[in-house]
């Protein structure tokens, strides 16, 4: 019975850690290149902010290979772009509105955010 109650508890505080306390990676690009990891089911950087003033590219590494993985939308952009496996690849970004523009797999597993000031 202890044992169970430990799980318990155990589960809840992952619970609390990832809904309430989990902090993405965050980056603030001074230059106009940003390395983005898709792996183990996150990107990484998952909140990148940018300047409105000069054009953006983001470069895409992905080594999950989930097909979830696969798949990139940026609904706000009107962008979708396929991922290449062990490469990189490239989205440059011109002319961006302010506000942020989430980013995400189909499924929305994987999921970031750039943040245009």
């Amino acid at each position: 019975m202890m044992v169970i109650n430990l799980l318990g508890l155990a589960l809840i505080a992952l619970i609390v850690w990832w809904f309430w306390l989990y902090k993405p990676n965050k980056i603030i690009a001074n230059n106009n290149e940003v390395l983005i990891e898709v792996k183990d089911g996150v990107y990484s950087p998952s909140s990148i902010q940018v300047s409105a003033s000069q054009p953006v590219t983001l470069k895409f590494m992905r080594k999950d290979q989930s097909p979830c993985s696969e798949t990139l939308l940026i609904p706000s952009l009107e962008i979708s772009e396929q991922l290449k496996f062990n490469d990189i690849t490239q989205i440059t970004l011109a002319n961006l509105s302010q506000g942020e523009h989430e980013f995400h797999c189909q499924m929305r597993m994987y999921r970031g955010v750039l943040k245009v000031v």
